[in-house]
Order: structure tokens, then C-alpha cells, then sequence
């Protein structure tokens, strides 16, 4: 009989609201092959899938199915709304997509929202399709729909979503571990294990059994299943939000229970009938794929740290494994029986099943090759050929929508004679050329990729030429404060080595040898082995984790009679940003080093106050082990510190003891600088007088041309006139932060460095990193006043307390913050110009460590910070 004109109606809105699955199709392909061009490619990847392939799908799907379980179809006028759901989804997701390539977060959030109220409407739809359908059928004298329980599993998957879409947006916006991890986990659970796990749940219910052959389907369970998978996913959400990482293993474990009670009457009936086409073969993968991620997903919750990047290493178990396989499997059976039925739907079926076992096996057996430890090459290779497999999708979709599209012409012509029977299809061929012919392509493309880039184990010899002498040397490694003790090792040649890595920090470190040996990523307690092999050469070594060779985690491995490398100062090299080449910040300076005492004594009972400086050139220390001409006062870089209250007067006399002129200018004092500031030369004396008029913290510096040099040199110091009535505390110390821009190993500062205005050190007090190495006391409960002064000449400072707040900020002569403030104000930071200075107060309310620094990051990097220790 011919199909009415109604017939074919759904039809072709279903082939209308399938365009845009077939679009994100080819855009995923295309971003596939560009992804190395194309930024946030994997995200692109992602999302371009679950919700351009997955979301689409499920929404034309679990309505087509929806309709047909209950046995009750919606009438064509009502299927453009249907299609307007769909088109503004996909609106959503390119909205979503322009967000994210140009990092604008309410247009993200835009998109998001789109996204979410186009799915939740979806749900409010199929709702309200099983009640018309129930109330239909009840009118018709017919009982409820058998399969009305999988309609639910959709209307429930179709709840989730808008959910998942907003703790996307929140990923999005990006926040520090464990809360980003929590919405990481939260977005999951919510879209894969909810929106797509559910929506697969009612579809497999119904259509696994029969693909694999069973004439009955059992009921009896779907409404626990319904209970359980929901509830499992609250309670993976409940454990995500609340940083509890167990609880979210328990709500996983319960949701493998409730697939589990779904599968387990799948097994039998999968033992007597073993798949025996694409579809059937496809599902059954991505179920064990499913059932396998979960358990490993345990396994990730319940060990190591609860951070993003581990929960985002299942995402090719969940996607590609799991959803992949399991959206071709369904579309593949779907998309024929869509055509017509009989004849029809078999001419299809026959077209979506060539070289079925072939893509089956190379999609899974790539998978499961690509989780392997193997070398980049092979692992691209892998990753091309899985694609291959599942882009061979598209063609045959095609060519099967061709196939049963001509069967279904032939029988609809009315011609005189019989209808001329379809060209029966080539036969497929044999499983077994099938299956040998994807562990060929397997096998070929390890070996080429190995062959082009190794297999990314393989290392280079060490020996050279040299004679091994059959004595091997084991040496005791320790990663520790981003180092490695010892940091040079010495060897015999043609000694082997074998070196004992153990990370006795608290963070996870690892050994990297240019030679390719590598211990991988170590835990803080954790001890690996490396076999170095027969050493003949100089070997070096570092950790691989960024940054972590940058800040000086650097392993020299040498051979008796070896001349030092380019560079090498004694294992002691530190590239750091903006610092010299030989440069340790986090070298200890040595038992004898003497910090300089910023403790900052009160202001003396006289209101008079004479000193003498004396300037001297001679040789000092910047850093560890750095040695540099300084032009002082008084023999140190920072001269000493001058302190009195408003009215005093200062009577400074300035000795040259130098080789060139110099001079000395306050910023305390309002003083001609004819004479007060001029150059004095050699043996010269110049007695500078100035009343203080007024409170603050002061610079004084070297005047001389060129003046940035001289004070960078290490000409400068502070003068502190109190403000009145100015609080009691328990400790006050100062801390004047000054550049140094290295010149050659023991000579001048570098002038043309400071010229550019590209530090190699930013210290406090006059030596990098000093207060690191020789940290401050403190009691719980003790306030402080810290006294800051930007000496300059070029950075600017951000003096910053990590862990704590300041409840007091006077600058520039100035209270900005008071302790008693009514609105209880607090700041985070002082920040401060070249010239400019003053003072916060702090208490200290728990024991530990106290960082203090230059919140310009990079200028802390360089040497301005120190620590205060608590107790």
C-alpha cells in the first residue's frame, strides 16, 4: 500500500532535525584534522561532540522514540516547534563557542543558558507527551504503554542538563583546585553520566535486547534503575561541591550499581546471541567501556590529590570509548528502520554493516593501544586511524540512506510491469579477513610511528667512545625546596651509574635526563631508579614539570677530568626569569652569612642628630655567591638608617673615601641643592644639614651623574620621622627594596642595564633573598609594624603578606587605614612608586610561615621576598 501524503511528514521532519547532527559531523571532522591550528582545539573537540553530535541527537531521538514507545505520535503540526528546540540549541552552542575562542564569559554564560532552556523545554515536552499519550490510550480502551518507563529515563536525562550547563559556565570562569575540580566532576556527572547516561539507559532497555536477538524484554527492574541513577548523580554532585572526594566515589559506585541492574539481564542473552552487526557490536563496547571508566573513575577519586587534571584524564574513556560508540551504534540502527520497514530497512542495515567488525575492532583495539605508555608518534598515529574508523561513519550513513532510499522508490513505482527488484548488495566480507585485516592496520601503524619517532622510551648512549670498566656507581638523589641534592655528580668514565631518586618535598617533582631516561612524576615520599648506563660524557638532568627547572631543580652529571660547562658555577645555575646566568637565589649563602637586622629601634631622645658617612668602592655580596663592586656608605649596600620626629635636625657629613665623585641628596630635607647635594671628589668632606618638616619614610640617595647608576650601586637609605601619637607595637623592621644589575663576576653594576631598566636582582635591605634564608621571629598574637621604602631606581613595589592582612596603611605622610576603622577595612597590599614609602601594621592570629614580597611577581622571583616565622 502506498503511504499517504501524512506519512511521510515525520519523515521528513525527522530528516530536518537531523541536519544539524550531520553539520557538527563534518565540523568535528574538519577540526580533527586543523586542531594543531586551531585554539582551545580540544575543548572545541569536546563540546562539538556532546552537545553538537550528543545533544542533538538525543533530542531528536528520545522524542522519535518517546512516540514510539508509547505508541502515540504527535501531529504535524506540532513538529515546527520541535524543530525550533532544535536550530535554537545549536544557536546556543555557537554562542557558547564565540565565548570561549574570545574569552567572553557572559557571552558564554549567554550560550550556556540557551543551551540549558532549550533542554529543560525538552523536558517539559516529553512530560507532557507521556501524560497526552497515557490519557489517549486510556480513552482508546488501551492499557498504559509497555515501554512508558523508558520515556521517563528521557524526560529525567533531559532534567539534567540545564544543570550540567551551569556548572559548565562555572568552569569556565575558572577557579583554583578543589573547587574547580568540584565543577569539573559536577559538569561530568551531570551531562555524561546524567543527560547522555540516562537518555542511552531508556534507549538500550528496549533496543539492545532485540538487536542481540531476544524476543522478550524484561520490565522488572527499569523503575529501580530510574531511582538509583538519579540519586547515584546526586550524590556525585553532593560530594563534588562539598570538596569530598569519598562521598562522590560512593555516589559513583552507586551509579555502576544502577547500570549494572540494567546490563546484568543483557548478559545471557549477549552470551547465546554474540553481536552480530555494527550496531549490535558498537553498543556492546561502549558499554563495557562505560562499565571499565567507571571503575577507573573510582579509582582516581579514591587516590592522589582531588585536582581538575586528573579528573580530565577518563575524558576518552567517557567520550570516545563510551559515547562515541555508543551514538553510531544507535544511529546506525535507528536510521534504517526510519525509512521504511521491511525491505527497506534491511537494504539499509545491509550498508551500515560493511566491515562492521573491522571498525569495531580498530576503534577499540586503537583505544585501548592509545591508554598504553607509547611514544607521541604512536599515539598520533593511533589517534588518526581510531578517526578513520569512526569518520567512515559519515560516507556510509549516506551511502545506506541511498540504498534503502531506492528500494523504497522501486516500490512505491506504479508501472505496468513489476516493480524491478533492487541489486542485491556485494556480500560482506569474511569476520576473519575482517579481524586480520584490523590487526594489520594496527600493527602497521605502531611500526610507523615508531620507526618516524620512536616509541618516546628510547634513550641515547652515554658511554661515547669510552671503555666500560664493569664498576657501577649508585648515588642517592633527593628533590627537595626545588632542588636536587647533590646538584653535580662526579663519575668515573666509563663507570655505570644508577641513580636513587627519592622526593623528599611536598609536592611531586621528577628526573629527566637529556640522555631520555626518566623516573616519571614523583610523589612527595616516593623513590624511583634510573639506570643511567655507561658514563663517558657530561650528562644533564632537570625536572620536567614547568617552571621547576626554571627556579633551579637542575642535576649536572660530570666525568672525572671534565672541564666545567659554559655556565656551570659548580651545579649551582639558575636561569631564572630576569637573573643572570650563575645566579641561586635558593642557594644558601653560607654558614657565615649575617642577615642585615631590619629591626628599626625607636627614634632617639635628642632632637639633634649627626653621623658621618663615609663612601667606600670596594667588593660585597648581592646574592649567593654573587660578588659585585658596591659604591657605599659606610661599607654595606643601603646605608644605615636615620630616624627622628618632626621638628629634629640632621647633621650628616659625607666623607669620599672613593675614586670617583659623589654626593648625597635627603628627600627628608627642603634644603637649596646648590650646595647640599653637589658632587664631592676623592678626600673631600661636605657637611649637610636639613630640619625634618615633615612625617613619613624618606629616601636618601647618591646624586651624582649618572644618578640611577649610583644609587643602584647601593647608595641609598632611609629616614623614618614618626608621625605623632604614633601606636605602640611589639616589633617594627624596615625593609627598603633596591635593583641590581649585574655587571661581570666581582666588577661594577652593568650601567647599561640599568638604563634599560631590566633588573638581574630586586632585594630588601640591600641582598637578595636574605630574609629566605634567614627568616624573622614572631609570636602568634604579636602586631608589627612593617616600614617599606621603594629606593628604586626603576620597580615599583606591591609589598605584600602572604596569609595575612594589614589593618593599619600610612603612606606618602598619609593614614589610608587605621585598626579601629568603623567598616572594618582591611589591605592586601602596599603599593608603592620609586621614592615612595610608609608603613602597615599586621597581627598574626595562627603559627606558620609568612611569606613576605613584591607583589610584582617577577620582581619576587628576582629576590624581594622573605619569610617570618610564627610561633
Amino acid at each position: 500500500m502506498s503511504p499517504a501524503p501524512t506519512a511521510r511528514r515525520p519523515q521528513s521532519w525527522h530528516r530536518r532535525a537531523g541536519m544539524p547532527v550531520r553539520v557538527w559531523m563534518v565540523v568535528l571532522i574538519g577540526i580533527g584534522l586543523a586542531h594543531f591550528a586551531i585554539p582551545e582545539s580540544r575543548w572545541l573537540l569536546v563540546h562539538v561532540f556532546t552537545i553538537g553530535l550528543v545533544a542533538n541527537s538525543i533530542l531528536v531521538w528520545s522524542q522519535t522514540l518517546a512516540e514510539r514507545f508509547l505508541g502515540y505520535h504527535l501531529p504535524p503540526e506540532r513538529r515546527p516547534v520541535q524543530l525550533a528546540r532544535i536550530y535554537t540549541l545549536n544557536l546556543g552552542l555557537v554562542v557558547t563557542i564565540v565565548g570561549m575562542l574570545a574569552v567572553l564569559w557572559p557571552v558564554t554564560l549567554a550560550g550556556a543558558v540557551l543551551i540549558g532552556a532549550v533542554v529543560a523545554w525538552h523536558a517539559w515536552a516529553l512530560a507532557r507527551l507521556i501524560v497526552e499519550a497515557q490519557r489517549h490510550r486510556s480513552a482508546e480502551g488501551q492499557g498504559p504503554a509497555e515501554n512508558a518507563i523508558s520515556a521517563w529515563f528521557f524526560v529525567a536525562s533531559a532534567c539534567l542538563l540545564p544543570f550540567g550547563a551551569a556548572a559548565g559556565v562555572l568552569l569556565a570562569y575558572g577557579f583554583a583546585d578543589p573547587r574547580q575540580a568540584g565543577f569539573l566532576l559536577t559538569h561530568q556527572a551531570l551531562n555524561v553520566l546524567g543527560f547522555l547516561g540516562l537518555a542511552a539507559a531508556g534507549v538500550l532497555l528496549v533496543m539492545y535486547p532485540r538487536l542481540l536477538g531476544a524476543t522478550e524484554v524484561r520490565n522488572r527492574r527499569r523503575p529501580y534503575a530510574l531511582i538509583v541513577l538519579p540519586t547515584a548523580i546526586a550524590v556525585i554532585c553532593a560530594g563534588a561541591l562539598a570538596d569530598l572526594p569519598v562521598l562522590a566515589a560512593v555516589g559513583l559506585g552507586l551509579y555502576l550499581a544502577g547500570w549494572l541492574l540494567i546490563v546484568a539481564p543483557f548478559v545471557p542473552v549477549a552470551l547465546r546471541h554474540p553481536p552480530d552487526s555494527y550496531a549490535s557490536a558498537s553498543i556492546s563496547a561502549a558499554l563495557l567501556w562505560l562499565l571499565g571508566s567507571l571503575v577507573a573513575y573510582l579509582v582516581v577519586l579514591l587516590t592522589g590529590p582531588f585536582d581538575a587534571a586528573r579528573l580530565s584524564l577518563l575524558t576518552v574513556w567517557f567520550l570516545a570509548g563510551f559515547a562515541g560508540q555508543l551514538l553510531l551504534g544507535v544511529m546506525s540502527h535507528l536510521l534504517p528502520t526510519l525509512m521504511g520497514g521491511g525491505p527497506v530497512t534491511a537494504a539499509g542495515l545491509a550498508v551500515m554493516n560493511k566491515w562492521w567488525l573491522w571498525r569495531v575492532l580498530v576503534i577499540n583495539g586503537g583505544l585501548l593501544l592509545w591508554l598504553l605508555p607509547l611514544g607521541s608518534w604512536a599515539k598520533v598515529g593511533l589517534s588518526s586511524l581510531v578517526m578513520l574508523a569512526y569518520i567512515a561513519f559519515l560516507p556510509i550513513m549516506i551511502l545506506s540512506a541511498r540504498a534503502a532510499m531506492a528500494i523504497r522508490r522501486g516500490l512505491a513505482e506504479e508501472t505496468d510491469g513489476p516493480a524491478a527488484p533492487a541489486r542485491p548488495s556485494a556480500p560482506s566480507p569474511q569476520r576473519g579477513l575482517q579481524a586480520v585485516a584490523a590487526a594489520a592496520a594496527l600493527g602497521l601503524v605502531i611500526s610507523v610511528a615508531t620507526a618516524l619517532g620512536g616509541s618516546g622510551t628510547a634513550t641515547i648512549d652515554a658511554a661515547g667512545s669510552v671503555t666500560p670498566t664493569g664498576h657501577t656507581e649508585t648515588v642517592q638523589v633527593d628533590a627537595v625546596g626545588m632542588r636536587f641534592t647533590p646538584e653535580t655528580i662526579t663519575v668515573t668514565p666509563g663507570d655505570r651509574l644508577v641513580l636513587t631518586v627519592t622526593n623528599k618535598d611536598t609536592q611531586v617533582h621528577d628526573l629527566v635526563l637529556e640522555t631520555g631516561q626518566s623516573t616519571g612524576r614523583l610523589a612527595p615520599g616516593a623513590t624511583a631508579t634510573l639506570d643511567v648506563g655507561v658514563v663517558g660524557r657530561p650528562i644533564e638532568g632537570w625536572c620536567s614539570i614547568v617552571g621547576h627547572r626554571q627556579q633551579g631543580m637542575v642535576l649536572h652529571i660530570r666525568t672525572t677530568g671534565d672541564a666545567p660547562a659554559t655556565g656551570d658555577t659548580g651545579g649551582h645555575q639558575m636561569d631564572m626569569p630576569g637573573a643572570a646566568p650563575g645566579v641561586d637565589l635558593r642557594k644558601d649563602p653560607g654558614p657565615g652569612f649575617v642577615a642585615r637586622d631590619p629591626a628599626l629601634p625607636p627614634a632617639p631622645a635628642a632632637s639633634t642628630h649627626k653621623y658621618t658617612f663615609e663612601v667606600t668602592e670596594g667588593p660585597g655580596e648581592v646574592a649567593p655567591g654573587v660578588r659585585q663592586t658596591l659604591w657605599t656608605y659606610n661599607g654595606t649596600s643601603m646605608g644605615p638608617t636615620l630616624r627622628g620626629r618632626r621638628g629634629d635636625v640632621f647633621e650628616i657629613t659625607l666623607v669620599n673615601h672613593g675614586t670617583m665623585a659623589h654626593s648625597v641628596d635627603f628627600h627628608a630635607g627642603m634644603v637649596s641643592p646648590d650646595t647640599n647635594m653637589r658632587d664631592i671628589n676623592p678626600g673631600e668632606r661636605l657637611v649637610y644639614r636639613f630640619t625634618a618638616v615633615r612625617t613619613g619614610i624618606w629616601l636618601y640617595h647618591c646624586a651624582t651623574a649618572p644618578m640611577p647608576v649610583h644609587l643602584a650601586a647601593g647608595m641609598f637609605g632611609a629616614v623614618v620621622i614618626d608621625p605623632p601619637e604614633l601606636a605602640p607595637v611589639d616589633a617594627e623592621y624596615l625593609f627598603v627594596q633596591s635593583e641590581w644589575y649585574l655587571g661581570p663576576d666581582g666588577g661594577p653594576i652593568d650601567a647599561a642595564k640599568v638604563t634599560a631598566g631590566i633588573p638581574d636582582l630586586v632585594m630588601f635591605n640591600g641582598y637578595a633573598n636574605q630574609y629566605m634564608h634567614r627568616p624573622l621571629r614572631a609570636k602568634v598574637g604579636d602586631r608589627l609594624r612593617l616600614w617599606v621604602l621603594d629606593a628604586g631606581p626603576n620597580e615599583p613595589l606591591s609589598f605584600h603578606v602572604i596569609g595575612s592582612l594589614f589593618d593599619t596603611v600610612y603612606a606618602e605622610g598619609a593614614y589610608r587605614l587605621r585598626r579601629d576603622d568603623p567598616a572594618g577595612g582591611g589591605s592586601q597590599a602596599l603599593g608603592l612608586l620609586p621614592a615612595q614609602g610608609g608603613f602597615v601594621e599586621l597581627t598574626f592570629v595562627e603559627p606558620g610561615t609568612y611569606t613576605f614580597l613584591n607583589h610584582r611577581m617577577f620582581d619576587a622571583d628576582r629576590g624581594a621576598m622573605g619569610t617570618i616565622i610564627v610561633e
